[in-house]
């Protein structure tokens, strides 16, 4: 029986993930801090371990006796200082590398991002540039993963990076839950009526491709875009979900130059005040729905044999069954 380390492992995709591992007979390990909130986590065979992967000490019990690290902890935001998120997605990375390395660990997957490469693209594949943004998330995702090739290089460690688009689905408290929440509420509505396409993927379909990369020699050394390969506009993906939940489709529309205007004055205002909750509307939010965005998967399918099993529809329909179930609890 084989055992794995994740880090991140309370959170949406980090719980996802050690489910199936759980159900494909491994042993799980999680790296946790003390205030970490283990609800998605309830109910299933996990040794915790005490740590932080900005603190290199702390990761040193973790990760003994540990065959494959899933290295899924970071600042997932469109909000907050640009040092903070270096510490965690930077520094934070390099640590878990080199810990996993001085462990002789057989391998280290990491999940990095799809948004490294900007917005405003079409069906980018993993060689091409990855463009300049003015975001601290998308820039640290980006030189964490320069930085954890270069150690692996250097080191051997046999390292697989696996870049998601915009992950949904059960346990998803970041995203959906909250867009779900704005169509109830009727306050949802589109930047340029909803027209630009976008790259979601489910999240079993996500975990299907780390699991691929996981165990694929010919994936050490390589980066793979994890989508469902969809060709679909945000208007459609929103009208999805509202008929499922049996509501009225939005209907509201702004101009991205009005919106953009908009959240650009919104930020001016909480940089200001020094907030550290973010404003109702952010540049990143209006890029993500305003432009853009979507990625091969070419690659996953040629080298992992990587296809999304979860066909959209039904991937909408557990999710909003699992966003009306947990209300009711």
């Amino acid at each position: 029986m084989k055992t794995a380390l994740i880090t991140g492992i309370n959170g949406f995709i980090g719980s996802n993930l050690a489910e199936r591992l759980l159900n494909e007979s491994w042993e799980v390990k999680g790296l946790i801090r003390k205030s970490s909130d283990l609800k998605f986590l309830e109910g299933m065979n996990i040794e915790y371990h005490y740590g932080d992967i900005t603190e290199p000490d702390t990761l040193i019990e973790a990760m003994k006796g540990v065959e494959q690290v899933f290295h899924v902890a970071a600042l997932s935001s469109d909000w907050g200082h640009y040092e903070k998120f270096y510490k965690i997605n930077v520094d934070g990375t390099l640590n878990v590398a080199k810990a996993a390395h001085n462990a002789n660990v057989e391998r280290m997957v990491y999940i990095s991002t799809v948004a490294m490469y900007g917005f405003g693209r079409l069906n980018v594949k993993e060689s091409d540039e990855k463009l300049h943004t003015d975001f601290p998330y998308c820039e640290t995702k980006k030189i964490a993963e320069e930085k954890v090739f270069a150690f692996a290089a250097e080191s051997g460690l046999r390292l697989t990076a696996v870049k998601p688009g915009n992950v949904f689905g059960i346990k998803d408290h970041t995203f959906i839950e909250k867009y779900i929440d704005a169509l109830l509420s009727g306050k949802a509505g589109y930047v340029d009526g909803g027209v630009r396409k976008t790259c979601p993927v489910y999240v079993e379909n996500l975990v299907d491709g780390i699991m691929l990369a996981s165990r694929n020699d010919n994936a050490i050394g390589e980066t793979f875009f994890i989508t469902d390969g969809l060709d679909i506009t945000w208007r459609q993906f929103t009208e999805k979900i509202a008929d499922e939940l049996g509501i009225d489709r939005p209907k509201s529309s702004f101009p991205y130059f009005l919106a953009y205007a908009v959240a650009a004055v919104m930020e001016f205002i909480y940089n200001a005040i020094d907030s550290k909750e973010p404003p109702l509307l952010t540049r990143y939010r209006i890029f993500n729905g305003g432009k853009d965005y979507t990625f091969s998967i070419d690659k996953a399918r040629k080298i992992l044999g990587y296809e999304p099993k979860v066909e959209f529809d039904e991937a909408v329909k557990r999710t909003v069954q699992w966003y009306i179930s947990s209300r009711k609890k």
